[in-house]
Formats: structure tokens, sequence, C-alpha cells
């Protein structure tokens, strides 16, 4: 009854209604949880890792050694780091757009190809200078990601096609449209010299179509496409949280049946969203081309789009938290290389850095999944 009678005095002693309260802060082992998890699940990646290193008779110690160094043990080595979180923090930019519009884009390693080649044949059949065709290789790049985006996007708003099993299944059509490409003397094939054999490749881009690379230190250099990647970023998180065409993502995401009340077209935004995604995984396509690649060739996109999602993933789809995340996945695959350099078999490497992905991912999963089920439960 005090309560009662003191809640109305307060008020009107202020003239007007307080700010609302602040939430409760969860308790200490609540906000533990996650730092915990991250402990235990990199532990045992780390421990099974040593285990399966010292099966093939290699010493735990030495490849952790060969690890840190291949990632950040040198000038030479960050740098190829920083190069590694390039496209997969494009990739992931682009993931996190379809996701807050409620759109599980899952076939970027597609888009990532397809843009690539795009911007392959713009740089090896477009004339004029270089500064003038580089910015073409990436626009279209982008384009060639966007438009087999697109493909999934028609799919699903004309035939109802789910967008996660269309863009997963693309996958494999992109990959064997590159092959066709490279494996064809009128296509992207490589020029045939008398005397050599030719493989399943394209000829190499011209030096002045390469993006440029900062930093001309002893051992220590990066391409100019992180800060590509770094400036898209902020410029979608800004986007997203500051503008209209960020809202109606976000209410189309949060609601699908409000947003439509609201005005929101789910084949407008959410198909957009869904370009604008795939345009990202194709302009780190044309990053990895003309940063490091300079040709295309059979399994170009080596996991860079699988990598981004899981980029994504991590970020819980902020794309401001997406950058330093990149860059720990960046470092994880510049070591991974390097490791399999000190006689490691790769099927090993391959097999150590997955673990390492997954202990990265395992956290956030189970704060997802902790997520939802309750709220599956209220809604039963």
């Amino acid at each position: 009854m005090t309560g009662l009678l003191q809640a109305p005095r307060a008020n009107s002693a202020a003239g007007a209604p307080g700010p609302p309260a602040p939430p409760p802060r969860p308790p200490l082992t609540e906000r533990l949880r996650t730092p915990a998890l991250y402990v235990l699940s990199l532990s045992a990646a780390f421990g099974i890792a040593a285990i399966l290193v010292a099966v093939v008779g290699k010493s735990p110690k030495d490849a952790a050694v060969a690890m840190f160094d291949g990632s950040l043990g040198s000038g030479a080595a960050l740098g190829q780091s920083v190069d590694q979180a390039a496209p997969l923090l494009l990739v992931a930019v682009g993931s996190v757009i379809a996701a807050r519009a409620g759109i599980f884009n899952i076939g970027q390693e597609g888009q990532v190809v397809i843009g690539a080649a795009l911007g392959a044949g713009v740089g090896l059949f477009m004339p004029g200078p270089g500064w003038f065709v580089l910015p073409m290789i990436l626009l279209c790049a982008a384009l060639g990601g966007a438009l087999w985006a697109g493909v999934a996007a028609l799919l699903h708003y004309w035939r109802g096609v789910d967008v996660v099993i269309s863009t997963l299944l693309l996958i494999f059509v992109a990959n064997q449209v590159v092959s066709f490409a490279v494996n064809r003397d009128y296509l992207l094939r490589e020029t045939a010299v008398p005397g050599q054999t030719t493989t399943s490749q394209s000829d190499m881009l011209r030096e002045s179509v390469w993006l440029p690379r900062f930093g001309e230190f002893p051992g220590f250099n990066i391409g100019a496409g992180i800060f590509l990647a770094v400036v898209l970023a902020v410029a979608v998180y800004f986007a997203l949280t500051r503008t209209r065409w960020g809202f109606r993502i976000r209410l189309l995401g949060l609601n699908a049946r409000t947003a439509h009340r609201a005005g929101v077209g789910a084949v407008v935004v959410g198909g957009g969203a869904l370009l604008a995604s795939g345009a990202f995984a194709g302009a780190a396509g044309g990053v990895m081309l003309t940063g490091s690649g300079y040709r295309m060739q059979d399994g170009f996109a080596g996991n860079v789009g699988f990598d981004g999602l899981l980029v994504a993933l991590v970020a819980k789809d902020n794309p401001l938290h997406a950058v330093p995340v990149a860059f720990f996945f960046g470092a994880l695959r510049a070591g991974g290389g390097f490791l399999a350099a000190t006689g490691i078999p790769r099927y090993i490497v391959a097999v150590v850095t997955a673990l390492l992905v997954l202990a990265v991912v395992f956290p956030t999963a189970v704060a997802e999944i902790r997520r939802r089920v309750p709220a599956r439960t209220k809604e039963a």
C-alpha cells in the first residue's frame, strides 16, 4: 500500500513520467557462460588437434609454433592474414544484409566464383587503362554475384523455392559453369603457347589492373581490398541502423506480416537484400582475383564463401563486429596454409582448421539455440 502511494507522488513531483527503468542485469553466472564456453571449446579443439598431429608423427608444439608464425609471427604473415580477411569480411557483410531481412543466403561460395569469373572476363577482354578497368572488374564481379543470387530470389518469389536449398544447389552449378569456362579456348582458358600444355585456368590479368598494395616495408604489405571491405562494413552498419532502407529490412526480418501491413514489399525489399548479399560475395571474388589470385581456375573460392558465412554467424549479424572476427578467421586461414608447409598432411591441416572454426562458432550457436528455445516454449 505504501508503495502504491509513493509511486504517484514521485511522478507528480517530476511533473511527467520518468524514463523507463533499465532492464535488470543478468546474473553473473549468465554473463560468464559465453566466455566459459569459448574457453572450453577452444581448449577441446586444441586438445583434439594436438592428438591428431601426434598421431601422424609430428610435434604438437612445433605445429602450434608454425600456426603462430604463419598468421602473426612476422610482418609477412600478418599481411597474409589481413589479405585473407578482406574477402571474408565482404562475404560476411553481405550475409548480414540478407539475415537482417530474414533470408538465409548460404550460396556465397557460388556467388564468389561467378563474380570472379565475370570480373576475369572484363579484366582480360576490356581495353583501357588500369585506373578504368580495375573498378569495372570489381563492379562487374559484384554484378555477377548479384545476378547469381537473383536466380535464387526469382525461384523463391516466383515459385516458392526455399532460398537455403536453391542457393546451396547453385554452388555446384556455379563451379561447373566456371570449370566449363576455364576449359574452353573461346571463353577463359589460358592462351596456348607452342611447346607447353595449358591447364584449366585463365590467362593472368595484366599488372595494371591489380589492386594496389600498401606498406612496402620489408616483409609487410597489405592489399587495398581490406580498406574497401572495412569501409563497406561501416557503411552497411550505418545504412542498416540509420536509414529508412535499413529500417524496412529489419522490419521485414523481424515480422514479415507486420512489414506487409506497413507497406514493406517482401519481393522488393527481401529480393533486394538477397541481391545485395550476392553482390558483396561477388565483390569478394573480385578482390580475390585482383588482389592475390590474378587468374581464374578450378577451386578458386577455396571455401571463402562458407568461412565468410561463419564470420557473420560469430559476429551475430553485426557488420562492425564482423571486422575483428574476419581478421581472426583470416589468421586461421593464413596459419593453416603455413602449417601445411611444415610437412603435416593437408587433410590434418584441414581438420585442425575446421576444429578451430567450430570452436569459435560453438558458443554462438549454443547462445542462439538457448534464445530460440524459450521463445518457442512461450509460443506453444
